[in-house]
């Protein structure tokens, strides 16, 4: 079992005022007249872009937005003016704009952008301040809307780079919703973006929410991430507890799933949160949110997945009923907007209830669509028939499923697929238990290793590198066994996972430099 820091408690929402939609509506009625009437025709105001030199058409003068020394005007031939910043040390080329709103109202945000990685969003919108980002070569829309809270009445819409990346341009920047269209050099007529005349076909993908419909991500399958055949998984800790803190950008490239432990359970049935942990980022000197995002795009971008943990050892997130498995899909489905992760992990150590978590799971994997990523960490008893709830939870999303990577630790002898009994921290017990799951109905590329990364990450159980590439080689070929050997191979063995990533690196990256080397190179 895995020693966790106690969990910080929810944060509880404020509730809003039942008379505030009656105080919206009111301030909606000035200046609602028809032109040319005097006749009023509704009680809310109209949608209008509320941004100010938005397109920056003014040229050099980029009043009233305020920024920092490295963001400068050009005039581009096929766009005219744009805004370019060029990121530099510490500085990531920022700029913002104080905008005027109405409460309880609901607005979008759209930019056109290109280039390096490149961030808009608002912030003091009284509910879920949303951000967005992409990096691309050529020109994309970033979109993303909120609604105000109960009293607010200004937001601060930004946007900038990230540090030490490549120069980006935006233009056309509005914010749409209701209110009163400000005085500009040259107003944008409508929320219409217009792009370069040869944009490029690529997507932008974003970690914030609120979005109708998250972009889809045409060259990832939804059940099993395609840049290797073989893929290894490690658990991020954030918190400390003695193992090597680390940022995400600090995980090694040989992991090709990082899987973020842990969220945390709301008073809300199902509910998830996230919060990074304060105690980790005073041991990295500094772990901003901000950065923790970017380090998440970074890896996204290199080709890696990033995934929100569900459990733990002291994991009390309960889903077994439909409300709370709507709760989850929501819940989590927040989380991986707001951060950018590319799907979840399950981790329950305290219980499933397989009909309603797959519920919410299927749930959640509609709502992210193409490129949606599964995996599972069941302690070995979970997996020891196919009556057990996790396994009947994995074989009920094997449709949505990348992996399960089964705990081969802390648990002591078990049974083997032959009826054999095997001790844990032996290539037998590797090998012999992880046959009951691809005898029992999933796929082999559904079943990884889950091993520790050191004695010091597990009670018991700790297996060296070199005996988990020998359990792979049996499953997968039939060579390097032990005294047991499988009836047959397969192949497409789905890889390994550990915990943690941070434990093998107070090792000196073994599982990282042993495994992951032998994943990758097998057929």
């Amino acid at each position: 079992m895995r020693a966790l820091p106690p969990q910080p408690q929810p944060r509880r929402r404020t509730g809003r005022a039942l008379l505030a939609g009656l105080v919206a509506a009111s301030t909606g009625m000035v200046g609602l007249l028809m032109a040319g009437t005097g006749t009023a025709t509704a009680d809310v105001a109209p949608s209008v872009n509320v941004i100010a030199n938005g397109d920056f058409a003014a040229g050099n003068h980029i009043s009233p937005w305020t920024c920092g020394p490295t963001v400068t005007a050009v005039n581009n031939a096929a766009t005219g003016w744009d805004l370019q910043g060029s990121p530099a040390g510490t500085d990531y080329a920022n700029c913002s704009q104080s905008v005027t709103v109405l409460p309880n109202s609901t607005y979008t945000l759209s930019a056109v952008v290109q280039g390096g990685y490149v961030f808009a969003g608002v912030t003091g919108t009284g509910g879920t301040d949303p951000s967005t980002w992409s990096s691309n070569s050529g020109w994309n829309t970033l979109t993303s809307t909120f609604t105000t809270g109960a009293s607010t009445t200004s937001v601060s819409v930004w946007f900038h780079g990230w540090y030490g990346q490549t120069p980006f341009t935006v233009d056309k920047v509005s914010l749409v919703g209701p209110g009163t269209a400000p005085n500009s050099p040259s107003p944008s007529p409508s929320p219409t973006v217009i792009v370069d005349p040869t944009p490029t076909n690529s997507t932008s993908a974003s970690p914030t929410p609120p979005q109708s419909s998250p972009p889809p991500s045409p060259t990832v399958s939804p059940t099993a991430p395609p840049q290797r055949k073989h893929l290894l998984t490690g658990y991020w800790q954030d918190f400390y507890n003695g193992a090597t803190p680390q940022r995400i950008s600090d995980v090694p490239a040989a992991y090709d799933i990082i899987a973020v432990a842990f969220a945390d359970a709301t008073s809300t049935q199902g509910g998830l949160s996230f919060t990074l942990d304060p105690t980790l980022s005073s041991k990295l000197g500094g772990y901003t949110e901000a950065q923790f995002k970017a380090d998440i795009a970074a890896k996204r971008a290199a080709g890696k997945k990033v995934i929100i943990s569900v459990g733990g050892q002291n994991g009390t997130v309960s889903v077994a009923n439909s409300t709370a498995a709507t709760n989850f899909a929501n819940s989590a489905y927040g989380l991986i907007q707001q951060y950018g992760f590319d799907g979840i992990d399950i981790d329950l150590e305290n219980g499933v209830n397989s009909t309603y978590m797959s519920q919410a799971l299927h749930t959640l994997a509609a709502k992210v669509g193409s490129g949606f990523v599964l995996t599972m960490a069941p302690e070995t008893i979970g997996m020891q028939s196919t009556g057990g709830e996790y396994f009947k939870l994995a074989l009920a999303t094997k449709d949505i499923l990348t992996i399960v990577n089964m705990q081969y630790y802390n648990s002591g002898a078990m049974l083997g697929c032959d009826g054999g009994v095997y001790s844990q921290g032996t290539e037998n017990f590797l090998t012999g238990l992880a046959c009951i799951q691809l005898q029992g109905g999933l796929r082999p590329d559904q079943v990884g290793l889950g091993v520790p990364a050191s004695t010091s990450a597990a009670g018991g159980g700790y297996i060296s590198p070199a005996t988990v590439n020998n359990a792979l080689d049996c499953l997968a070929s039939g060579t390097n066994c032990g005294s047991f050997k499988p009836s047959q191979t397969w192949p497409t063995i789905g890889g390994a996972m550990t915990w943690s990533t941070n434990w093998d690196a107070t090792a000196g990256n073994p599982i990282a430099n042993t495994i992951g080397a032998h994943l990758h190179a097998m057929p």
